[in-house]
C-alpha cells in the first residue's frame, strides 16, 4: 500500500501524551519533521476518510498529502487542543470542499441564504445568475480565509445541518466555543462580502 513509503522505524510504544508534545514543538519551531512524525500515525486514517467521501483511491491519495501541507500552515496559526478529531474534521471537511468543487455550489448557495436572511445587506436575492454564481465564488473563497476553527464550525453546522452537539462533539470543541465561532465566522463572513475587496478584507480581519 502506498502509505508504506511514509513509514519510520517507531519505538514499539509512544507515551498517550506524545501527540500533545509534538503538537507543542511543532507549533514552537515550526519544524516539518515534527509534523511529519506527529501525522505519520494517522495516514492510514486520514486516507480512509478521504477514500469513503472521494471513492476514488488516487484521489484519495493525493488528499492525504494535500492535508499535510495544509497542516504545516494551519498547526503553527492555530492552537488545536484535541489533535485527533480535529483532523479527523479537517480530513473530511477537505473531502466535502472538493465535492463542492465537482458537483457545484448548492451547499455554499444555502449558507448564502442564512447571511442574507441575517442581513439583507450582505447579499441581495434578485441577482441576476452570473452575479449570483460571482458571489458564491466570492462566499466560498472568504470562507476558506477564515479561522480554521471558525470555518469548520459553519461548515459542519450549516452546510452539513450539523446540531450545536453534534458539532461539538466532532470538534471537541465545548459548546460555548461552537457558539462563539458561529457567531464570530459569520461576522467576518460579514465584513468580506461587504468589503469592496472582498478576500483582502477577509485576509485583514483574520489576522486583526
Amino acid at each position: 500500500m502506498f502509505l508504506r513509503r511514509f513509514r519510520k522505524p517507531k519505538p514499539a510504544a509512544d507515551p498517550a501524551d506524545r501527540p500533545a508534545e509534538l503538537l507543542a514543538q511543532y507549533r514552537a519551531t515550526g519544524d516539518v519533521a515534527l509534523l511529519g512524525e506527529l501525522y505519520e500515525p494517522y495516514m492510514e486514517l486520514v486516507y480512509a476518510v478521504c477514500y469513503k467521501y472521494l471513492r476514488d483511491e488516487e484521489e484519495a491519495k493525493d488528499a492525504v498529502m494535500q492535508l499535510f501541507e495544509q497542516l504545516v500552515v494551519d498547526l503553527r496559526r492555530h492552537e488545536v487542543q484535541q489533535f485527533l478529531p480535529w483532523l479527523h474534521s479537517v480530513s473530511r471537511n477537505y473531502c466535502l470542499m472538493l465535492l463542492r468543487r465537482r458537483q457545484g455550489r448548492p451547499q455554499m448557495a444555502m449558507l448564502d441564504s442564512v447571511l442574507a436572511d441575517e442581513d439583507e445587506s450582505a447579499l441581495t436575492s434578485t441577482v441576476d445568475e452570473p452575479d449570483r454564481e460571482e458571489d458564491l465564488s466570492r462566499m466560498e473563497a472568504c470562507l476558506q480565509t477564515l479561522p480554521i476553527e471558525q470555518r469548520t464550525c459553519l461548515t459542519l453546522f450549516y452546510l452539513e445541518k450539523k446540531s450545536y452537539a453534534d458539532v461539538s462533539e466532532q470538534t471537541g470543541y465545548d459548546l460555548k466555543q461552537v457558539k462563539s465561532y458561529l457567531q464570530n465566522g459569520r461576522r467576518k463572513l460579514k465584513l468580506c462580502l461587504s468589503d469592496p475587496q472582498g478576500i483582502s478584507g477577509a485576509v485583514r480581519n483574520t489576522t486583526s
